[in-house]
């Protein structure tokens, strides 16, 4: 399966590439490299790369293209689309190191290279910078805006512990684990889509219906990326091939696969209890079994109804017909990525 990146997705990396580099330009002297590295910006020993600030710059996009949708300019919103970057990458620095992620973006992790500490510290600094240039925006919106995104960080926090917590136990249920993907990524995600709305001074109803748009594309890319977990290749997801397995994580497709009650689900119970770690032969067999109970088939067909949810949330909205299109657009370009 493959997918074209939205032309919007494109033009949100230039319009935002250049306050993503302010922002960090503004961290201490040393947080300011960690940052940078995670970022793209610079290599481990502080050469710029010469890039824009790295990843799919998703979320600016659709940040970007919620003030478009309440007849703003894209330009008058991209502090809002800067600060929820931040977070998302705030995220991602926990993420690799209570993961014990190694490889991100085809680079070594942040915490690998300058270690845990700095790599914490980094991910904090982030964080509260983005709440720092939202709030120097116009009152009383950017107070509203800074409210948004301040909630969307507690839910993916309690996403986040949820996560963690799945891995201490074996008995963890298919409607836990969307409850999780709806905390820990649905919930930044639904913000991205209204943020800039708000930002720029929408009124609340157009606001609500971007939400839940965001809510269900949040959902349709947390089940592509379980996916893609366990069968994208390294040139698409940036991490080796199976890493959720090597991992033994409580993803959609693997709790789905267990939940099966089938002769498969069962097999894949056996194999995941085994105290050691997987062979690649290992690993090539739990993928063939959660296929066969059934979880990849699943998480494919609840990805089509999230996705589906989302471009019925378009429909319901008023927004310029260009700006409908480019948000479906990226809806699609998220359950499309190639595997």
């Amino acid at each position: 399966m493959t997918a074209t990146i939205p032309a919007g997705v494109e033009t949100a990396r230039d319009l935002v590439g250049p306050g993503i580099e302010a922002a960090v330009a503004r961290l201490s002297p040393d947080i300011r490299p960690v940052a940078a590295y995670h970022l793209g910006l610079a290599d481990a020993d502080g050469t710029p790369t010469g890039t824009r600030a790295g990843g799919k710059a998703l979320r600016p996009a659709l940040t970007l293209l919620s003030a478009r949708a309440a007849g703003a300019p894209p330009e008058q919103a991209v502090p809002a689309a800067v600060a929820v970057e931040l977070v998302h990458n705030f995220s991602l620095l926990h993420d690799d190191i209570m993961d014990g992620d190694t490889e991100r973006r085809h680079r070594p992790t942040a915490w690998t290279v300058f270690g845990i500490g700095p790599a914490i510290l980094a991910g904090d600094a982030l964080q509260a910078l983005a709440n720092d240039l939202l709030l120097e925006g116009p009152a009383p919106q950017a107070v509203w805006a800074s409210r948004c995104l301040s909630a969307a960080v507690h839910r993916l926090i309690s996403g986040q512990g949820a996560d963690l917590a799945f891995e201490r136990r074996d008995d963890v249920s298919v409607d836990e684990c969307l409850d999780m993907a709806a905390d820990k990524t649905a919930a930044l995600m639904a913000c991205a889509c209204s943020i800039g709305a708000i930002y720029v001074g929408a009124p609340a109803s157009t606001a609500m219906r971007l939400t839940a748009f965001g809510a269900y594309v949040g959902l349709a890319f947390q089940l592509t990326d379980d996916l893609l977990g366990i069968w994208g290749s390294t040139d698409v997801t940036g991490k080796p091939v199976r890493s959720d397995l090597r991992s033994r994580k409580k993803s959609l497709p693997v709790v789905a696969a267990l939940a099966s009650e089938s002769a498969a689900g069962r097999d894949l119970a056996a194999l995941l209890a085994s105290p050691d770690p997987f062979t690649e032969d290992e690993l090539l067999r739990a993928a063939e079994l959660v296929e066969a109970a059934g979880g990849k088939k699943w998480v494919e067909a609840e990805a089509d109804t999230a996705l589906s949810s989302a471009l019925g949330c378009l429909a319901d909205a008023e927004m310029p017909d260009d700006v409908r299109a480019e948000f479906a657009g990226i809806a699609e370009f998220v359950t499309a990525r190639q595997w």
